[in-house]
């Protein structure tokens, strides 16, 4: 299996790609809304996930006008979310386990009619 490397661009690229000076950057740092990995000599760079998260931060204080303590309780709503779903999908799998393939539930969790009665589990 290929190992995939990582692209990291530093804080100039970054700021000049975005139009945004770099004390920005370093200010949403300190907000702790973004956290850069540092190389050796102590330089930010900023991976693919960083710059999607840039991106967001962006639409919200420019396009929504969304000041940067709203921009930190969305991130983290988003982060809770995405969470969520990922135990959502998790649970989902392991009922779909339950189940025999071709969409046949197993006869022990199986609802039967019984005559006159309500659905119960047999």
């Amino acid at each position: 299996m290929a190992r995939r490397t990582r692209r990291y661009v530093m804080i100039s690229t970054v700021a000049e790609r975005f139009d945004i000076h770099p004390q920005t950057l370093r200010l949403y740092e300190r907000e702790g809304l973004l956290t850069p990995t540092r190389s050796k000599g102590n330089t930010r760079l900023y991976d693919e996930a960083s710059i999607d998260r840039l991106e967001t931060i962006l639409t919200l204080t420019r396009d929504m006008g969304v000041n940067l303590a709203g921009v930190e309780v969305i991130l983290r709503l988003q982060q809770k979310i995405d969470e969520q779903r990922a135990r959502l999908d998790a649970l989902e799998a392991r009922l779909e386990d339950r189940h025999e393939p071709h969409g046949r539930v197993r006869r022990r969790f199986a609802l039967v009619e019984i005559e006159g009665g309500p659905l119960v589990k047999s």
